[in-house]
């Protein structure tokens, strides 16, 4: 009974953006649950090296490419995937961006760029994803949100204000579509490690001293540490969580931060 709960049997998944890193673990734990996978992404390169990772991994996925800030592109996109695989009964909104740069020194189409990927793309691939999952009174949404989503960090502007208006828009979406029976959640990752986190993972960092000691886990998380996660707001086991954001951060939202000493005795 309680292995049916997260079956995907038969489902059909779009994953944006999954490629690699999170997206990519994600695709694979709906595989391996049963889900067939559909990927996109703007390089054909990628997209070809991706079908090969996949393959390796025993999966078999549809990609395409369509570019997710397109409602043009994701129309059509979104088309071919139904007459190929089947209706959408499971998104996730994975493809994002971040430039890292002062607000200051911060051009206004660079701000623009990363709200347009990251909060604009998922109402556009939404909105076409969620008319048919009406019509079948049956869907289910995760957005990628982010720690970003509760709180601010230097240089992180544009990406921080796209992740808090994400979480208000999973809200959103979740009061105006849940009555047809959809469930529209988010996940929160925390610091992760992947090939972009990769340069600031090294003994010494300032940025990795400052996740090791505020994770109370003690740990960077690994990508495959929100498949739980997503294979919960995907399946069965989801079905009554509705306009949440899960953080998958290792506690490091919890913790204010350590203190040296603090734990000695007196």
């Amino acid at each position: 009974m309680s292995t049916a709960l997260f079956d995907l049997s038969g489902k059909v998944a779009l994953v944006t953006g999954a490629t690699h890193g999170i997206g990519m673990a994600i695709a694979t734990g709906f595989a391996r649950a049963g889900a067939k996978i559909c990927v996109n992404d703007l390089s054909d390169e990628k997209l070809e090296a991706c079908r090969k990772e996949y393959a390796a991994r025993g999966i078999e996925v549809f990609t395409l490419r369509f570019d997710v800030t397109s409602e043009a592109d994701v129309d059509r996109g979104v088309g071919e995937i139904e007459k190929a695989v089947g209706p959408i009964d499971i998104l996730v909104n994975n493809a994002g961006i971040i430039k890292r740069i002062p607000i200051l020194d911060m051009k206004v189409d660079e701000f623009r760029q990363v709200i347009e990927v990251d909060l604009v793309a998922p109402l556009i691939v939404s909105k076409r994803v969620a008319r048919r999952m009406i019509e079948r009174r049956a869907g289910k949404i995760i957005n990628m949100c982010s720690m970003m989503s509760v709180y601010g960090r230097q240089n992180v502007s544009a990406y921080a204000s796209a992740k808090g208006g994400l979480k208000l828009l999973t809200q959103n979406m979740c009061c105006e579509w849940a009555r047809h029976n959809l469930q529209v959640n988010g996940i929160g990752p925390g610091y992760i490690a992947t090939s972009q986190t990769e340069p600031i993972r090294v003994d010494g960092h300032p940025f990795n001293n400052l996740v090791m000691t505020r994770t109370p886990a003690g740990r960077w998380g690994e990508p495959e540490d929100l498949v739980g996660a997503a294979l919960l707001l995907a399946s069965k086991a989801g079905d009554y969580i509705n306009g949440q954001v899960i953080y998958v951060d290792g506690g490091i939202l919890a913790n204010f931060g350590y203190v040296e000493g603090e734990n000695k005795a007196g």
